[in-house]
């Protein structure tokens, strides 16, 4: 006969559990929902962060959805996706405040946009975005009682083939007018075309409105254009602009868009006083990867040496790996204390792959004592495809790990030195 294993459980383990459950119902919500200690309150904080930049992420997409509607002139289906943008907050929640009043006057419900721009000013009274909707009600309210084409298409067309005749007309005549089109409620693609025009200027006024617009006096993807512009097409009083923006600035999207003009404009010093000073570390890390696209070895090599925090010096690291610093890199994988450190020196040096490297890589190999950076070692000559490197390895290795450790990365070589190697270990 058949015994049933739960019925032999004991009496008493149902009891147990019974206890326990009602132990844990019984238990203070408050006792689960505080973190009892350091650890889990920072554990608590970071995901709370991470949730805080997931809403963010999410309220840019839908931000940036709306706008390509938005700008294809879709303005029911724009209309609708601001709604969501607006919903979901974030630092966009006052620019789609504004293109849902925009995309209402464009669909003739003037009495609607009007409420939305209350509504801005209501719950954004410090936006950026308030000349702009203050213009636009101006705009809503000449026109009340007269119907509103929905599409301007041709309208915005004409006003791009004006602004592109102004590049060949004289300067002072074109300023009055480019000015009134940013000042007024144009399309941001119209704006964008009359800040282009302006920033190629060579008078002092065109710069200025250039300037004052890089310095938030507009709304903030103007800003960002103006930034640009002032980079690409300034000259020392510009660059300094972007530097005053900078110092300035609170919007840290401001301040990584700019450090980016500064490596377009070879500005290696301004570069360098931001990755020493700066106290944000994403910043930081933002200007030590640029000085590492305008090559800068040396005064990158110098702050490695200078620094002491190892995150930091992991990118300094990636940043002379992106500036082709093969000698800098070579002694730190010789000479570099921290064994992390070390071994992401050596990796570097495989993928730079040259025969100095090589060199360097090899005689690295044969002082070193500790087994994972050798292991690294290996890994780096498999990267460079120096199988000549990995055999004379395998053959004087002792080590049955290593040793095994080279073979593993020949037979995945196909490599003719690999190949005479293992037909030579055959036939032995």
């Amino acid at each position: 006969m058949k015994t049933n294993p739960i019925k032999m459980i004991p009496a008493w383990t149902g009891l147990i559990a019974l206890s326990l459950s009602v132990a844990i119902l019984a238990r203070p919500a408050a006792q689960d929902a505080e973190p009892k200690t350091d650890k889990e309150k920072a554990k608590l904080e970071q995901q709370q962060e991470r949730e805080k930049a997931r809403q963010e992420r999410d309220a840019e997409r839908a931000y940036q959805k709306a706008k390509a509607l938005a700008e294809k002139s879709q303005w029911e289906d724009a209309l609708k996706a601001f709604d969501q943008a607006i919903q979901k907050g974030g630092s966009r929640a006052d620019g789609a405040l504004y293109w849902k009043a925009y995309s209402q006057s464009k669909l003739g419900r003037q009495a609607e946009a009007l409420t939305t721009l209350a509504e801005l000013r209501k719950s954004f009274p410090d936006s950026r975005w308030l000349n702009d909707g203050q213009a636009l009600e101006v705009e809503i309210r000449q026109a009340s009682g007269q119907p509103v084409n929905p599409d301007n298409q041709a309208d915005e067309d004409l006003k791009l083939i004006a602004i592109n005749s102004l590049m060949h007309t004289d300067a002072e005549k074109a300023l009055p007018m480019l000015q009134k089109l940013l000042e007024g409620q144009q399309p941001p693609r119209i704006k964008e075309k009359a800040l282009f025009v302006l920033s190629q200027s060579g008078s002092d006024k065109a710069r200025e409105i250039v300037a004052n617009f890089a310095r938030g006096k507009g709304n903030p993807e103007l800003q960002l254009k103006s930034l640009e512009y002032l980079a690409l097409f300034g000259g020392k009083e510009s660059r300094q602009v972007l530097a005053d923006v900078y110092a300035s600035s609170t919007d840290k999207k401001i301040k990584k868009s700019i450090l980016g003009f500064f490596m377009i404009g070879g500005e290696r010093d301004r570069l360098l006083a931001a990755a020493k000073g700066e106290k944000d570390a994403d910043l930081r890390g933002e200007a030590i990867g640029q000085l590492g696209v305008l090559g800068a070895r040396a005064e990158l090599f110098e702050m490695y040496q200078a620094e002491s925090e190892v995150k930091v010096k992991t990118k300094i690291l990636d940043a002379l790996f992106v500036g082709g610093a093969a000698d800098k890199i070579s002694d730190l994988a010789q000479n570099e204390k921290d064994a992390g450190l070390r071994r992401a020196a050596i990796e570097k040096l495989g993928l730079m792959g040259s025969k100095t490297t090589a060199e360097t890589l090899v005689m690295v190999y044969g002082s070193e004592k500790d087994k994972e950076i050798r292991k690294k070692v290996i890994e780096a000559l498999f990267l460079q495809g120096n199988a000549k490197a990995i055999v004379e390895i395998a053959r004087k290795e002792t080590d049955p790990e290593l040793k095994k450790k080279a073979v593993e990365q020949l037979s995945i070589m196909n490599s003719k030195e690999g190949t005479e190697f293992f037909e030579e270990i055959l036939n032995k």
